[in-house]
């Protein structure tokens, strides 16, 4: 987002400076000096009434002020303007040798024009051209307007990219139950629209969410009922073998009902994470949970790390992952270590088959199945890995699955780090 309004800032400039610098070169060809003879046409002036008062008389003419000099005026020559201010004279009767000079500490210039007695009868030459220290005005200018435009430039470009900060400051604040939290509908006009707009998706979403998991849940209610009849009648089946594929089809059915339960549960559940769980004794426990259920589960590696998260939650969900790998896989081994950063690294991996890579996005999924045949041999309602996916993230972990080499699948389990736990 920053990006975004260094770029719109940096139009804004460019675009404030393009047009201010166009229209001074516009402004500067329109008002430029005028041309030499109408620069002269004054000194001719000045000229013609000096010669005309000489002619009334010497003194006469000083008090007029008429300006006479023993010499040529001083300072750089014009050669440019001197020849043309002697043809003018000479066109308007005045001849004598004419000399033009700029000073040498001003832009101003001065006229000369030697008489029959060899005295200089001076005349001023107007300046209409930019002042001495004209570049540093224009370069004072150009400074003031870039500061101009660079501070409304920020402004503007805030005002535009208010909304987007908004949306993407809501985007990362999304739960794991992708809700979007309620955002204070304050600031300009725009922002508060866009508040509002986001707080009534959020909304629709929780509605929508909500919805949905009393819709799972009656479902897995209302299933029992006629489970337990259709339990009740298979019972009085006669044949055994009928009788037990009866049984075990409805057994698989009551597992599935509980599992769609127990989602609802966990995506609803409101479980604090203020409590401390060792997560070397929470492993230790499932390993020899799993074990006595005769499960091939193995512990690799396990540091004593700490974390906080609800205890019977986190059991429930590293549980389903291992029961998982120790099914499909062939065994499990499990360790427990710290990244770089400090946070706690649970890994689980098996000796199994693997997953194939294009249904590895798919794991997580409710009632995914890599064979479908699957169902019939192996237990399980397949919501494990999704039921396990909704605890690690409501406490701030996540969940990876990839294949293993050379074979095997491995589950990584990452819990972020708590400052406020000191390692052990």
């Amino acid at each position: 987002m920053k990006s975004l309004r260094n770029r719109i800032v940096a139009l804004l400039i460019l675009a404030i400076v393009t047009v201010v610098t166009l229209a001074t070169f516009v402004a500067s060809r329109v008002l430029q000096p005028p041309s030499t003879d109408v620069r002269l046409a004054t000194v001719v002036a000045q000229m013609r009434m000096g010669t005309a008062l000489l002619s009334s008389g010497r003194d006469s003419a000083l008090r007029a002020g008429v300006l006479l000099r023993d010499a040529p005026p001083s300072g750089e020559r014009d050669d440019l303007l001197s020849s043309a201010l002697a043809q003018t004279l000479e066109s308007n009767g005045i001849f004598g040798e004419t000399v033009v000079t700029k000073q040498s500490r001003s832009n101003e210039a001065a006229a000369g024009v030697q008489l029959a007695n060899k005295e200089w009868l001076y005349a001023v030459v107007p300046n209409h051209g930019p002042p001495p220290d004209g570049w540093f005005v224009l370069a004072g200018w150009m400074v003031l307007i870039v500061m101009g435009s660079t501070a409304v430039s920020i402004f503007a470009a805030s005002k535009i990219t208010g909304p987007l900060e908004l949306l993407q400051s809501a985007a990362g604040r999304i739960g794991s139950d992708g809700v979007l939290p309620h955002i204070p509908e304050t600031g300009a006009g725009e922002v508060r629209a866009t508040a509002q707009a986001l707080n009534r998706l959020s909304a629709r979403l929780r509605s929508a969410m909500e919805s949905r998991m009393r819709l799972v849940a009656a479902a897995g209610h209302d299933l029992r009922t006629p489970m337990t009849r259709m339990r009740l009648r298979a019972e009085f089946v006669v044949d055994d073998e009928e009788r037990e594929k009866w049984l075990a089809d409805l057994e698989e059915l009551d597992s599935i009902a509980d599992s769609a339960i127990r989602l609802v549960r966990e995506e609803v559940a409101a479980e604090s994470a203020s409590d401390t769980v060792q997560l070397d004794d929470l492993i230790s426990e499932i390993v020899g949970e799993m074990r006595q259920l005769g499960l091939k589960v193995h512990p690799g590696a396990v540091e004593p790390i700490p974390a906080r998260g609800a205890p019977l939650a986190l059991k429930r969900a590293i549980r389903n992952l291992v029961i998982n790998a120790a099914t499909h896989g062939g065994g499990a081994t499990v360790t427990l270590q710290r990244d770089q950063a400090g946070a706690a690294v649970i890994t689980i991996a098996d000796n199994g088959p693997g997953i194939p890579a294009e249904l590895l996005s798919q794991v997580f999924e409710p009632f995914f199945r890599v064979d479908m045949a699957r169902r019939k041999t192996v237990p399980g309602a397949g919501l494990g890995l999704a039921i396990a996916k909704e605890i690690i993230e409501r406490f701030g972990g996540t969940i990876e699955i990839a294949n293993g080499h050379p074979k095997g699948l491995v589950q990584t389990i990452r819990l972020e780090r708590r400052d406020d736990i000191g390692a052990i």
